[in-house]
């Protein structure tokens, strides 16, 4: 599906399979049900008799995945993964599950989540002279699980992950068990499921509805869940507390809305977050709109509490794929319009509320509300089912520099110019917790409120990625004058 590059990004997927005859056949249905968090890339390793099987290729699951490759993947155990690029770029190299064999054996690993603490680690280990294959900060935890020491003591699982700062939900696999972990505040979903005498862990629950599994629990912040044939035992890696900060917007917008998430159907929180935002916006129109998908449930929570009828005038093309095209001049706007496609009929002469989650950059908004009035809608009001963004996300979401948010460049009124729009509105950071049900000091509101609950030092991530790029640049100088010599002799 393409993704509109102003729509904040999905991180990734994980999954994890023990004890199923078709352990990559389960997996693949699995990652197909969390395609929405990531597209770029999806991979399956199993493992049958002590040996590691892998495919990995860049694209969305269906296209990497066939009957024949599935075949050729056997076992009863199997990681899997789908990737969006939030550290790393988008590339083959980049593509999970990451396998390492080293002392400890064989090791796989998904990671969904983003290290704080990535380039110390990584300059750390490189110091120590181990070698790096990829550019992702999953890497690194590879490499520390692969040692057999860290700091002078012997290494294990819990020494590792208490060397990572910032948000990861872990599925590793050994040649003996599947290993689930949680950050310590647990920024990121990870479920436990069950499927007659298999096991399944999964970033939501979606995934145990399409394959018949039950959910059994979440695994919860700082949880080491290890499945093998003794079965599930648990470890809490950070017994001392630490603040709780799950993402708040896989509430908002990331989560799929048949997944429950902290005893939470997301649908349902999506209709109140709709609801509440009628409440502290209501304004006189005469139809209530959404934009597909991921506004719908907003809006009908918006219709219902205010009265006006909802009206479904964006029609979504479930069919596009990939576009090897360029858009030019003869279809303008050919990115946003391909995707949607406006019913004049439903919105001519009318007042239209326009529901969507979020505003990042703004221009796929203003894209829409120019369709609206283009099709000759009267009025066009605007309504967003979370607060403005103000800063960016360093736990991986894609939401760029501070510099490109407009949020936090640019006032409500200049906003409103810029999307055409009548009016605008935000959903309120109050609103937003009250319509979860849950207390504010459960999540991460670090892009509305700027509070970010583990600390990054941004300028010492800076100095060390640029002392290893003028590393790069040396040698690649220094290839260069070799083969020069080389080419006069």
């Amino acid at each position: 599906m393409i993704e509109h590059e102003f729509y904040p990004k999905h991180y990734c997927g994980v999954v994890g399979v023990y004890g199923h005859p078709h352990a990559a056949e389960l997996t693949f249905y699995c990652l197909y049900s969390l395609q929405h968090r990531g597209q770029e890339s999806a991979g399956i390793v199993t493992c049958h008799q002590g040996k590691f099987y892998k495919y990995h290729g860049m694209g969305l699951v269906a296209q990497v995945f066939n009957q024949k490759i599935l075949q050729e993947l056997p076992g009863n155990m199997a990681v899997g993964h789908t990737r969006y690029s939030t550290m790393g770029s988008s590339h083959i190299r980049n593509a999970q599950p990451l396998t390492v064999d080293c002392r400890r054996g064989q090791i796989a690993l998904a990671h969904n989540g983003n290290l704080t603490n990535a380039a110390l680690l990584r300059n750390n280990l490189e110091e120590r002279g181990l070698i790096f294959q990829t550019t992702t900060d999953s890497e690194i935890i590879l490499t520390l699980l692969a040692q057999p020491s860290i700091g002078g003591e012997e290494n294990n699982l819990v020494r590792t992950v208490r060397c990572l700062e910032g948000a990861y939900s872990l599925v590793i696999m050994t040649e003996k068990e599947i290993v689930g972990v949680r950050d310590p505040h647990g920024f990121r979903p990870l479920s436990l499921g069950k499927k007659e005498d298999a096991w399944i862990l999964a970033s939501e629950t979606c995934v145990f509805d399409l394959i018949g599994a039950k959910f059994v629990r979440d695994v919860e912040p700082g949880e080491i869940v290890i499945i093998n044939d003794e079965g599930v035992s648990s470890i809490q890696a950070f017994p001392e507390h630490r603040r709780r900060a799950f993402c708040i917007f896989e509430f908002v917008y990331f989560a799929r809305p048949d997944s429950t998430i902290m005893g939470r159907n997301v649908y349902k929180v999506r209709v109140e977050l709709g609801r509440q935002l009628a409440r502290e916006h209501p304004v006189d129109a005469d139809i209530v709109v959404p934009v597909p998908d991921s506004g719908n449930c907003a809006a009908l929570g918006y219709a219902l509490e205010s009265g006006i009828p909802f009206e479904m005038a964006f029609v979504r093309n479930h069919y596009v794929g990939r576009s090897f095209l360029q858009p030019s001049q003869l279809i303008r706007d050919f990115d946003v319009r391909v995707k949607l496609n406006l019913i004049a009929e439903v919105v001519r002469g009318k007042r239209v509320v326009v529901v969507d989650d979020s505003i990042v950059r703004g221009t796929t908004s203003r894209a829409r509300i120019n369709n609206l009035k283009e099709a000759g809608a009267k009025e066009v009001h605007m309504m967003v089912s979370c607060p403005p963004h103000m800063y960016p996300c360093v736990y991986g979401i894609d939401f760029p520099d501070r510099s490109k948010l407009m949020a936090a460049n640019c006032t409500l009124e200049q906003i409103r110019q810029y999307l055409n729009a009548d009016s605008l509105h935000y959903l309120s950071q109050e609103g937003m917790v009250k319509a979860t049900g849950l207390p504010k000091d459960a999540f991460c509101m670090a892009c509305y409120d700027g509070n970010y609950p583990v600390p990054f030092d941004a300028a010492l991530d800076k100095m060390i990625i640029e002392r290893q790029r003028a590393r790069v640049e040396t040698l690649g100088e220094a290839l260069n004058r070799e083969r020069g010599q080389i080419r006069l002799l």
